[in-house]
């Protein structure tokens, strides 16, 4: 049952992470006002505290739960999985310094600032695909290494 838990929090977790980055995407546009900027910022704010919750969970799994770190380790697709998430985590950084700053400024972005956000937020979304394709491969035990 805890394997079975663990394995539920983190696909939700995981999940939401994704239909965030979709709010977003659909929320920052060009001529968003003062209170979209801040119903974004608020969203932003759950996809840290979501990301969080899906790594600290998802390596619970990898380490306590039924495989064993020893499974996990040894897999190119665990690797892969693990540095498409930090790319993704990277990536979301400059679109939450900028929902910070206009947030806290009350201002409403210019179409050339939304537009750079919009492709931070493309580039996570894209970068989303690889982590079920990894996970499906994973856990069949493709990509072992000694």
């Amino acid at each position: 049952m805890f394997d079975f838990s663990l394995a539920v929090v983190h696909h939700l977790a995981v999940f939401s992470l994704l239909a965030i980055v979709v709010a977003e995407l659909s929320m920052v546009r060009r001529g968003m006002d003062a209170a979209t900027v801040a119903t974004v910022a608020r969203i932003d704010l759950g996809y840290g505290a979501l990301a969080a919750i899906a790594l600290a969970v998802g390596l619970v799994r990898a380490v306590y739960a039924a495989k064993g770190w020893y499974f996990y380790s040894h897999n190119g697709f665990f690797w892969t999985k693990i540095a498409a998430f930090v790319v993704i985590g990277l990536l979301s950084v400059p679109p939450t310094l900028k929902f910070i700053q206009w947030r806290k400024l009350q201002h409403v972005p210019q179409d050339a600032q939304v537009d750079a956000v919009r492709k931070y937020l493309w580039a996570e979304l894209v970068l989303f695909a690889l982590l079920p394709l990894c996970a499906a491969g994973m856990a069949r035990g493709y990509w072992q290494f000694q």
